[in-house]
């Protein structure tokens, strides 16, 4: 392979790492602006606030004292407050804990001198702060997209491959094909609304159209129409893209997701000839659909056959505008959906009911920020708000060396009346420090071979 052969793989992987490192800095800064911001309220003080790990490239020493800087390897940061040892706050610095010993005042300020609910509250500042980053995130799109209004009310139309339709937008969709056309919030009527649809290109619309009612000929209401391509799958990999129409399966004509939906989980894993429209022009993509463990209504896992891509309507839903209140519970509801699901998802695979493949490492996360990047800066943002939770939570496994080690010692120290001593302290931050090395080695091998 010469220079030439090689320069859009470089790019690609260029595109990668450049999608990763913004979204892995904006999750960094957030959690540890968390932990410097609640230690600042609390009495602590922050020597040093860096992003990045390595030699310094930038910094600045602000008139509280505090450094704050730039450094090389833009994979992590840290916050070191004042008597800690190290930036992993893995014990005391002896030398300056025995000058502010002498001080009442400055032991205040070290996070060793420090009362125990401010040590707390620093501590766990920082996933929530990144709880709080995928709220605002989810919250924020509900706001500039606004709900769906009731009842069904046609806005913007995606380019379908079966030509001119009649239907317009700001029809008020009163029914298809005799179907009296349901609430959204009423899920079971919707569904049932949905599957009693011919599959057939065009549908007959009842609609309201400037306070007249009429008949108007437009699409199947659910074609299998490419809304988002999923991270890492074989539709991302084949080049499927948002916005491409799936005409045919192995030569079969579709009209309805449905139809590709059933092809490929009943096809167990054979590889499929999808004719692709795109443009004005149909093309062959070959694909072979990957088992997927997906959540179930029961709260347990259902594996599946999946191509890697979310369908949707023939058009946008005209929409009103969310409320702040409505956007910021809806923001609580999907962050909490994500905790759900990954605490779900870590117990089923611990119990052996799914593949420990559904865990993903740096590499596949990566892969993952550069997938969603190429969809756009709403995927791309959005991902942020996932991995942020993630982040967030993963830290607060009671693991030495995480923040939820430290929650751990502070409650022993809360029940016990002292800390743990110096030598239990160190002996339980090796074996976490050796416990992450291997989830992250176990990770990295998932994104390798699986």
């Amino acid at each position: 392979m010469n220079i030439v052969e090689m320069m859009p793989q470089f790019g690609g992987l260029a595109y990668t790492l450049v999608a990763f490192v913004i979204a892995l800095s904006i999750i960094v800064a957030v959690h540890e602006f968390g932990h410097y911001i609640v230690g600042r309220w609390t009495g602590i003080h922050a020597e040093v606030f860096s992003l990045g790990f390595g030699p310094v490239l930038f910094s600045r020493v602000d008139r509280r004292g505090t450094r704050w800087q730039l450094a090389a390897l833009p994979f992590g940061g840290y916050v070191k407050f004042l008597g800690d040892a190290d930036a992993a706050s893995a014990g005391a610095d002896a030398a300056t804990m025995r000058v502010a010993a002498e001080d009442p005042a400055e032991l205040r300020r070290t996070m060793h001198g420090a009362p125990l609910w401010a040590r707390s509250l620093t501590v766990l500042a920082g996933p929530v702060f990144n709880f709080i980053l995928s709220i605002a995130v989810f919250a924020a799109v509900l706001m500039l997209r606004g709900v769906a209004s009731e009842p069904l009310t046609v806005g913007e139309e995606y380019a379908l491959p079966n030509g001119f339709y009649e239907l317009q937008e700001g029809d008020v969709i009163l029914g298809i094909e005799g179907i009296p056309t349901p609430d959204f919030s009423d899920g079971a009527a919707w569904a049932a609304f949905t599957d009693a649809m011919p599959e057939q290109p065009v549908l007959t619309y009842t609609v309201s159209r400037d306070g007249q009612r009429m008949e108007v000929d437009g699409p199947y209401l659910l074609p299998p129409l490419v809304r988002q391509v999923a991270p890492r799958s074989a539709a991302m990999d084949a080049g499927l893209r948002p916005g491409d129409v799936i005409t045919s399966v192995d030569g079969t004509p579709i009209a309805a997701f449905d139809e590709l939906r059933d092809v490929v989980e009943g096809g167990a894993g054979e590889t499929l000839l999808l004719g692709v429209w795109r443009d004005g022009t149909v093309n062959d993509f070959a694909l072979t659909p990957r088992r997927t463990d997906e959540p179930s209504a029961d709260g347990g896992f259902v594996t599946r056959w999946r191509i890697g891509i979310v369908g949707g309507m023939a058009f946008d839903p005209a929409t009103t505008v969310a409320g702040p209140w409505e956007a910021l519970q809806g923001g609580v509801l999907q962050t909490g959906a994500i905790i759900s699901g990954s605490l779900s998802g870590l117990w089923h695979m611990i119990t052996g009911a799914i593949s420990t493949c559904n865990m993903s490492g740096p590499i596949g996360i990566a892969e993952a920020s550069g997938d969603m990047a190429s969809q756009g800066a709403g995927s791309f943002i959005r991902f942020i708000a996932v991995l942020s939770t993630a982040v967030g939570l993963l830290n607060l496994f009671p693991i030495p060396v995480l923040d939820g080690g430290h929650l751990v010692f502070f409650g022993y120290e809360a029940v016990a009346g002292r800390p743990p001593s110096e030598r239990a302290l160190r002996i339980l931050m090796t074996a976490g420090l050796v416990l992450i090395l291997s989830l992250m080695f176990f990770a990295l091998s998932n994104d390798l071979f699986c």
